[in-house]
């Protein structure tokens, strides 16, 4: 196991009827007008909004709205936002949503202070030191962005999807209330589950040794997140089910599934991302697409640990066969497994490559570059 610190500031506040609170939580930092930020309006179908709306009144705290965040989130609407918070005198940005609405928030709470355009930090061009206070209600269990300091976002010129942490721009305050998340479409939180099962393989198969505790650790947040999500594809208003998978992809990207590690591998991250900036799909579709593909790639860097995840997580001795038994997992909850069931042609992969490469080499259990990137690819296509 390798050094670490471990250092959280986010403050959680879990379960049933608690979104009211976002304006008490809010007025303990002395913030008096708000950037409301959300999606394209379905808090306002399931009550979020009127909730949060209640409780800013409450405490005598003003609000102007940006509504329309993508699923994909992009860099125009980011550069929008920036322009009214600072337009408006904004003194933090509270971000109702999901992942796509919270890393938003991230990038227009650091381009609030920067006189350049924010890309640069995605670019790493500019370090991000100071930001707006950000406080968020969660509405979809998915990326973990309620919990870390990171954000990813596409600039459409570009086609790049790229992303950039900061200790700056970890909320101060995220409330989760899993009951919000009832009426989710059953594809969202199928996708959700699946983006927070690779996030917790990225660091399971980061090269890593002797991590007996988090790999055990590790292996019980995967079997939680499948054991809610095949309950939850039946029983939406499932409680238990909904608020075991929404703590389980919290823990999966909060900083605890990292300690000791190399960091993470990433490489099905950065290679999805050129699929969801490309084709605009949905991130944990191009994830349950890319990440068995990913590990058939890399299977035979470390065995032993492909070999564990087979009988920890399948009770299979093969580890092609937990490799399979995992894709099988996948296609059956209803995400799609390779390229062909995302009506991706084959002959787009040399596209796709070249857009994954941009951040290439990546990967810390296996450099990959772009003939590697390639290869995965080929394997994901059918």
């Amino acid at each position: 196991m390798r050094n670490f610190v471990f250092h959280n500031p986010t403050k959680i506040i879990f379960g049933k009827g608690t979104v009211g609170q976002i304006g008490d939580e809010i007025k303990k930092y002395g913030v008096e007008k708000v950037l409301l930020l959300y999606g394209r309006g379905s808090i306002k179908r399931n009550g979020v909004y009127d909730s949060i709306t209640s409780s800013l009144e409450r405490n005598g705290i003003s609000w102007v709205e940006v509504s329309g965040v993508k699923p994909n989130p992009v860099l125009s609407k980011v550069h929008e936002a920036i322009k009214v918070a600072r337009r408006e005198k904004v003194q933090a940005i509270l971000a109702a949503g999901g992942g796509s609405v919270i890393d938003s928030a991230k990038a227009i709470a650091a381009g609030y202070y920067y006189s350049g355009d924010i890309w640069d930090a995605f670019l790493g061009k500019y370090k991000v030191d100071k930001a707006l206070p950000i406080f968020t209600v969660l509405t979809i269990s998915a990326t973990g962005s309620e919990m870390n300091g990171g954000a990813v976002v596409t600039d459409e010129k570009t086609g790049l999807k790229l992303s950039f942490g900061s200790k700056a721009t970890y909320p101060k305050v995220s409330i989760i209330d899993p009951t919000v998340q009832f009426t989710l479409p059953k594809e969202q939180t199928v996708y959700g589950a699946v983006d927070a099962i690779v996030h917790v393989l990225e660091y399971y198969f980061d090269g890593s040794k002797d991590r007996w505790l988090m790999d055990r650790v590790m292996e019980s947040i995967i079997k939680t997140i499948m054991e809610s999500a095949e309950i939850l594809v039946n029983e939406p208003t499932n409680y238990e089910a909904r608020a075991n998978l929404a703590w389980s992809a919290t823990l999966a990207l909060n900083g605890l599934t990292s300690t000791g590690s190399f960091g993470g591998d990433w490489s099905s991250h950065y290679i999805e991302h050129a699929l969801s900036a490309i084709y605009d799909i949905p991130h944990g579709a191009g994830l349950a697409i890319v990440t068995p593909a990913w590990m058939r790639y890399v299977m035979e860097e470390d065995i032993d640990k492909f070999r564990r995840f087979a009988k920890e997580i399948f009770g299979e001795e093969d580890p092609e066969k937990g490799i399979e038994a995992f894709k099988s997992w996948l296609k059956n909850i209803g995400a799609p497994v390779s390229l062909k069931d995302a009506g991706i042609p084959e002959k787009d992969i040399d596209k796709i490559a070249e857009n994954a490469a941009f951040e290439a080499p990546f990967g810390t259990l296996k450099r990959l570059e772009l003939e590697d990137i390639k290869k995965v690819l080929e394997i994901a296509a059918i």
